[in-house]
């Protein structure tokens, strides 16, 4: 869009008291952003309060400062990474988004954006836009994408699990969708940067963020950011600037949802934002899967309420692949390559296989391992860092140990 275009969506979107429902209402009555501000105060008010018709009538103090700011953006190369602003009515929004309760005016993308639309610029409506888009699938946003969701303190056999999952199904071509937080968002950008092959023509993954997309939340994250950035896509709907305002996450997960065909918990405390994220994907129609996990494991308490409210039991990739249809590159899978992590049942040759038999597969305390052991504290504490150093046994919060199944 050229500077006039962006301008009027930007003071649109920026205009206090004008949310993405008001904004959508206005653009469905007048078209595009432009001649919204063309109408009268007497139209206006026909569909705004007085306040809304006030605020609209003159531009936001900060419009000056934001377009200039999106302008240097969009023309910064020192990095070499694409970045683009959409708008509800381009040809390159993805349509999926298009289908949801509360889809945003704006999206700012940075990333793989080529293969997104067919270069089209053609200015029209709202509507028309929006539906040619529809009508001729002119845009190539990912038509397979599983959403992978869970705790931001996971325990390592979760973390395990989502990078494994998430590194299968980007191995079959399916874009990973997630929200780029600690934890099980980090795990399963990472499994799909790692699945999916270099040669793949969309996006091995999509982070969905909660800030504006001129920053990195959390900062632990910036070297996964950049790597996302070079092999998938970073999606914000925040204007350029906006720090990680709390209220921000739970919001950002509608689209999450909305740009996936199914949405997978790998681990979620019961108050988890996961669960948002997997409400609003069953509010969308799309099928929720669930990991089971330990019954002693706070993180599990999330997954296992979805089960039993319904979502689908998850063992492997193989099963998302199966309940979803998605065809599979090799129909004849192993564990392994199917996403399975579950621990070996053959110990015998093991060095420490007293031990590892006695870890089972739920988190337990270095006293009852002594217990079910009869190791000296010395010779344990040896055999745990051991087997911790060789990525067998992961250390939890308050002492815990926990075998960790082979990916």
């Amino acid at each position: 869009m050229d500077r006039q275009e962006l301008e009027a969506w930007l003071r649109l979107t920026l205009t206090p008291g004008v949310g993405n429902d008001t904004a959508r209402r206005l653009l469905a009555a007048f078209g595009l952003p432009q001649h919204v501000f063309a109408q009268s105060s007497t139209a206006l008010r026909q569909l705004l309060t007085p306040a809304q018709a006030s605020a609209l009538a003159q531009p936001p103090d900060d419009l000056a400062t934001q377009l200039q700011t999106c302008l240097d953006w969009l023309d910064a190369a020192e990095d070499g990474m694409p970045r683009r602003i959409v708008s509800l009515g381009d040809a390159a929004y993805p349509q999926a988004l298009l289908a949801i309760e509360d889809p945003p005016c704006l999206l700012y993308l940075l990333g793989r954006l080529a293969t997104l639309d067919d270069g089209s610029d053609t200015a029209t409506t709202l509507t028309g836009q929006a539906q040619t888009a529809i009508e001729s699938g002119a845009n190539h946003w990912p038509l397979r994408a599983m959403a992978i969701v869970g705790s931001r303190n996971p325990t390592p056999q979760g973390s395990a699990n989502a990078r494994q999952f998430a590194r299968t199904l980007a191995a079959q071509g399916i874009c990973v969708v997630s929200g780029l937080a600690l934890g099980i968002d980090g795990a399963a950008h990472e499994g799909a940067l790692d699945g999916a092959p270099p040669s793949a023509p969309g996006p091995a993954t999509i982070a969905v963020i909660g800030t504006g997309i001129d920053r990195v939340y959390p900062r632990q994250h910036r070297d996964l950011a950049h790597r996302i950035a070079a092999r998938g896509l970073i999606v914000s709907e925040y204007p350029l600037g906006t720090p990680p305002l709390p209220g921000n996450f739970p919001r950002r997960n509608r689209l999450i949802a909305g740009l996936s065909q199914g949405t997978l918990v790998v681990e979620a405390a019961l108050q988890s934002g996961s669960l948002i994220t997997a409400r609003l994907a069953s509010e969308q129609g799309k099928e929720v899967f669930a990991i089971p996990g330990s019954i002693h494991s706070p993180q599990s308490r999330g997954s296992h309420a979805l089960i039993r409210q319904g979502a689908k039991l998850v063992e492997t990739a193989q099963d998302v692949l199966e309940e979803l249809r998605w065809p599979q590159a090799v129909l004849a899978m192993t564990n392994e390559a199917a996403g399975a992590v579950s621990a070996p049942d053959d110990d015998l040759n093991h060095p420490h296989q007293g031990l590892l038999q006695a870890l089972g597969a739920d988190p337990v305390s270095l006293d009852a391992l002594q217990a079910r052991t009869g190791l000296q504290t010395a010779t344990l504490q040896a055999q745990l860092l051991e087997l911790e150093l060789a990525g067998q046994v992961g250390r939890l919060p308050g002492g815990l140990f926990q075998r960790l199944g082979q990916a």
